[in-house]
């Protein structure tokens, strides 16, 4: 493994927006084996859909062609990170950093990437910055 794919990156790869074509042909560069998520991001991912379809950006049966695909480059492309208690302490120590206005979600992403080893990519410029004044590998697609 090589990279942790945070959910701003699944879900404008499959979704409509600005940045979807730039991260389907980042992703397609990727081997599958070099890619991980967690746990968490198969909520947050779900969270992020529902979101889209309250506010009018998506609409139901583009949801579940989305949640399709995301099921199905999970198991053909992904490792799967559980998240463990470790992971929370380690995202509230983050998250104390009050001055990097790291919130609970990117704090536990940052938690999970970092006891593994790996850099995470995101699309989230304030995340890239806390990740990388808290010492975690990033990359800004």
């Amino acid at each position: 493994m090589r990279s942790y794919v945070d959910t701003s990156v699944l879900v404008s790869a499959l979704t409509k927006e600005t940045r979807t074509a730039d991260v389907q042909a980042w992703m397609a560069r990727q081997n599958p084996g070099d890619l991980a998520i967690s746990s968490w991001v198969m909520t947050e991912f779900s969270a992020a859909l529902s979101l889209k379809i309250r506010s009018g950006q998506l609409r139901l049966e583009h949801r579940a062609a989305a949640l399709s695909a995301f099921s199905r480059i999970t198991a053909e492309s992904f490792h799967v990170l559980a998240v463990s208690d470790r992971h929370y302490q380690v995202a509230a120590r983050f998250a104390d950093q009050a001055p990097l206005g790291v919130r609970a979600g990117d704090a536990l992403h940052l938690a999970i990437a970092f006891e593994a080893g790996l850099s995470i990519a995101t699309l989230d410029r304030k995340l890239v910055e806390a990740g990388s004044a808290l010492g975690v590998p990033m990359e800004l697609l």
